[in-house]
């Protein structure tokens, strides 16, 4: 890696967790001390918080291939999606599932999956500790890591945190869910994801471009845009597919997904704390219809895009 090289990696390191001291890690600036152990809205303190890894077998095609990919799925998260498949692992709740894990933990973690013979190491849900991963990374790769790096994002993040991200990751895979404001303050909780978003994206695809793949047919290099198609939310669709095509290149690989299934405050949940169906969100209480596919891949073509991903990841790993 040309950051061990040139021997920048430390000052990264430290940059990055000089981002924690007055947080400042994603979006949503919180400005307390995790170095501290301090915690706020994503309920992560000095140490990233691990929910599960191992060989995964649900992700697109080209990441998964015959041995999985190294997936580390982080624990909590930095939004707050109404919608959420994965809330006993995103949200904070009394039955919290997951381990606090040091860098040198991480660090383990992935030589493991390594070792497993996974194709990738695949970072779910990490825009609140990519510090954390970054530390976790310096140690990997003198360590022997030698896998592609996958940051598996929802695209909240910070401009800063991927800067420093820059020569470590090899592939972005980040969401892009809502194009309106009030679309995702209504249903993520965060009015401004939609410039954020295009903002981190915009920085993925300076970082590495549009996304390459090896003779084995594996993605090797680049980004790959997923967006979860919703109930009545073309019209966002489209805006998105447009600006991919406008703003990155209309060779932008994205992965056009059908999995979305009420969750969460939408469909209700059982043995959440203090969580219930809100009739408030009753126009995304449904799966999306055929129609509503077809348009979505209708758009995109429209926008010139012509990569897809049309089978997915299973809706067991769909992050809301």
């Amino acid at each position: 890696m040309d950051l061990f090289r040139r021997g920048e990696l430390q000052a990264r390191v430290d940059a990055a967790l000089e981002e924690l001291r007055d947080c400042r890690a994603c979006p949503r600036d919180c400005g307390i001390n995790r170095l501290n152990n301090e915690t706020k809205l994503c309920h992560t303190g000095r140490h990233a918080i691990v929910s599960s890894a191992g060989p995964h077998f649900g992700e697109e095609d080209c990441l998964r291939g015959i041995r999985g990919s190294g997936t580390i799925f982080f624990g909590m998260c930095n939004l707050r999606c109404v919608f959420c498949q994965n809330w006993d692992i995103s949200q904070k709740t009394e039955q919290q599932k997951g381990q606090e894990c040091t860098a040198e933990k991480l660090c383990e973690l992935m030589l493991s999956l390594q070792e497993r013979g996974c194709h990738n190491i695949n970072f779910v849900t990490p825009e609140h500790v990519a510090p954390q991963v970054i530390e976790a990374i310096a140690l990997a790769v003198p360590a022997g890591l030698r896998l592609p790096i996958v940051y598996n994002t929802s695209a909240y993040d910070a401009l800063s945190s991927l800067r420093l991200l820059d020569g470590l990751i090899d592939i972005y895979m980040p969401d892009f869910k809502f194009w309106h404001a009030d679309s995702a303050k209504r249903l993520a909780k965060a009015k401004d994801y939609p410039q954020r978003a295009r903002e981190a994206i915009a920085e993925m695809h300076r970082q590495v471009g549009v996304l390459r793949f090896g003779v084995d047919g594996l993605a090797r290099r680049g980004v790959l845009v997923r967006h979860l198609v919703m109930p009545g939310q073309t019209d966002e669709a489209a805006a998105i597919f447009a600006w991919l095509s406008r703003e990155c290149s209309p060779d932008t690989y994205v992965n056009v997904m059908s999995q979305y299934t009420p969750d969460y405050e939408v469909g209700g949940i059982a043995g959440a704390v203090g969580k219930k169906r809100e009739p408030k969100y009753a126009s995304i209480n449904r799966a999306p219809k055929r129609v509503e596919m077809a348009d979505a891949f209708r758009v995109a073509k429209e926008a010139g895009l012509w990569r897809f991903d049309e089978r997915g990841p299973s809706a067991s790993i769909t992050l809301g």
